[in-house]
């Protein structure tokens, strides 16, 4: 058994040296992000122009809806892990994504007013239950073609994270431009187009994924719950929670409320343990990841704009003329997933040479560093709209914001994850996995009420961004995000004090499903510090 786990993958056939499966899971994953990138770069023009909603509101149904897109692999992870396995999660979460995908394209007249609305709620609702089936569990896949001591599984994962990019970037490009230019069906029909390519793509390629992500105990999924399989029970309560996100994203008040509730218990609890029931050691590596996981809400929080306010700050005040041709806001959202794949592997060789030298930064000190980067991006904007005056916000300080958060990006993301395996006690790790992603969804939802205090001035606002409001919100979380950077970096030595890492912790190379996505709530799809190999960059 143990044979066949390291070799896994080698009995079947190979392509460009790997098994066939992994270039399944590629093309699948590239195109489901394809769909949710690309509707993801149209949902707040759409809210706004069709659906008629004020741009406050607006960004305030787009930030519980992200929200709720980042917790539900919580569940979906975690009932492939004990039940169903990943592939039948996988498969079931691409059937409801490219049912929700194909919703988004029957559009009606539009204003809040019509039924159709509705239909988009139902949208929605498939969109984020689909995710969380699918996104938790595809790369648990990945890394179950390989075994632990498989050469072949670092580069397989680059392989892996290069389609999650190429789908989120061409997704952007291609249904941004459908949608804005001839109409929000083409754009939204482009993103269904590409969830069903990717559900015909796993379906088609399963053969090739050689058995892995099946269930641990197929016989219990036959068990049966009122008559009904173990299996169908859990896809009718997968559709029963889809009802429940219909209601949800229509009440966002509620999502936040949810939210803070279930943060404070669990932070509550979490501190409980640490002060009751642990040794010194792991109180202290508690506390600091307690630490680490309240910088995430504020770093996803500003972070998001760039779907939200940054993106009708894009479309209403930014001179996006190229060739003579007005490009669409929408596809400068591919702007962040292109600077992933050319700035990814230098920061990897950045931390390698650092830390060959003995100077690479403590986790906490990049937490610190990544923030800095964030609010740099904004204050850069603020004195690109200042400098240009009356006259359009000039489209380089666009790419120069995204340039200082994708760096900053990846200073926090791919490391922040790590850290919470390597610091939560061998019993904790699932509680600590799900604190993180609750504090994620936290991000994205205050990241909507940032937006709704940039909103509702930019139609009214004379061109010349230098006087809205939104410059004024956007130089305020800049200096907050450089202060608060500041700050973490000057009591990281602290905090790493805290994270004991001269003491063994024998549970740190613990994967989870869905652990590797996790970091990316945005564009991105980036490795943690666990994908690398011995001896590289933390």
């Amino acid at each position: 058994m143990a044979t066949d786990a390291i070799n896994a993958g080698v009995g079947g056939k190979t392509f460009l040296g790997h098994p066939r499966g992994l270039f399944v899971l590629f093309f699948a994953e590239m195109w489901e992000r394809f769909s949710y990138y690309g509707m993801r770069a149209l949902l707040i023009f759409y809210l706004m122009q069709h659906w008629l909603f004020a741009e406050d509101k607006a960004y305030v149904i787009y930030g519980a809806y992200t929200a709720l897109v980042y917790i539900t692999p919580v569940i979906g992870g975690y009932l492939a892990d004990r039940y169903i396995g990943q592939r039948k999660a996988v498969q079931f979460g691409a059937v409801l994504l490219t049912i929700g995908h194909g919703l988004m394209a029957f559009e009606g007249v539009g204003g809040q007013d019509s039924p159709m609305i509705n239909v988009f709620w139902l949208a929605l609702a498939f969109i984020i239950m689909g995710v969380g089936f699918l996104k938790a569990n595809i790369s648990a896949i990945v890394g179950q073609l390989y075994g632990q001591g498989d050469p072949r599984r670092d580069p397989a994962f680059t392989i892996f994270y290069m389609g999650i990019n190429v789908g989120a970037a061409t997704g952007a490009i291609i249904a941004g431009y459908l949608g804005q230019t001839y109409g929000w069906s083409y754009g939204f029909g482009a993103a269904g187009v590409g969830m069903f390519l990717g559900l015909v793509v796993f379906v088609w390629g399963r053969p090739a994924l050689l058995g892995r992500g099946e269930a641990s105990d197929p016989a219990i999924l036959k068990k049966p719950v009122m008559g009904i399989p173990l299996e169908y029970t859990i896809y009718l309560w997968g559709l029963v929670g889809v009802l429940l996100c219909w209601a949800l994203v229509q009440y966002q008040a509620v999502v936040g409320y949810l939210l803070g509730a279930c943060g404070l218990i669990v932070v509550l609890y979490l501190l409980g343990s640490a002060v009751f029931k642990l040794d010194r050691v792991d109180r202290d590596r508690i506390l600091a990841a307690l630490f680490l996981i309240a910088l995430q809400p504020l770093f996803w929080a500003l972070f998001e704009q760039a779907g939200s306010s940054l993106n009708v700050y894009t479309d209403e005040q930014v001179d996006r003329t190229f060739l003579g041709m007005d490009v669409p806001a929408s596809v400068f959202q591919s702007i962040n997933p292109i600077y992933i794949v050319l700035l990814g592997p230098i920061f990897a060789g950045l931390w390698l040479w650092l830390n060959r030298k003995g100077w690479e930064p403590s986790t906490p000190a990049k937490f610190g560093i990544g923030i800095i980067l964030l609010g740099s991006g904004f204050l850069v904007l603020v004195a690109g709209a200042a400098a240009s005056g009356p006259a359009l916000t000039p489209v380089l300080f666009i790419f120069l914001i995204y340039l200082l958060h994708t760096m900053g990006e990846l200073c926090l993301s791919p490391v922040g994850l790590s850290a919470m395996t390597k610091l939560a006690p061998a019993r904790m790790v699932g509680l600590m996995m799900g604190t993180w992603f609750l504090s994620t969804a936290g991000g994205n939802f205050i990241g909507g009420l940032i937006a709704q205090a940039t909103g509702g001035h930019g139609a009214e606002a004379p061109v010349g961004a230098g006087a809205t409001p939104v410059m004024d919100v956007y130089s305020t979380i800049g200096w907050v995000a450089v202060g608060v950077g500041v700050a973490v970096i000057a009591v990281s030595p602290f905090i790493k004090r805290l994270m004991h890492e001269d003491v063994d912790n024998a549970h740190h190379d613990r994967v989870l499903a869905g652990q590797r996505e996790v970091g990316e709530p945005a564009a991105a799809g980036v490795h943690t510090e666990q994908e690398l190999k011995p001896g590289e960059a933390r």
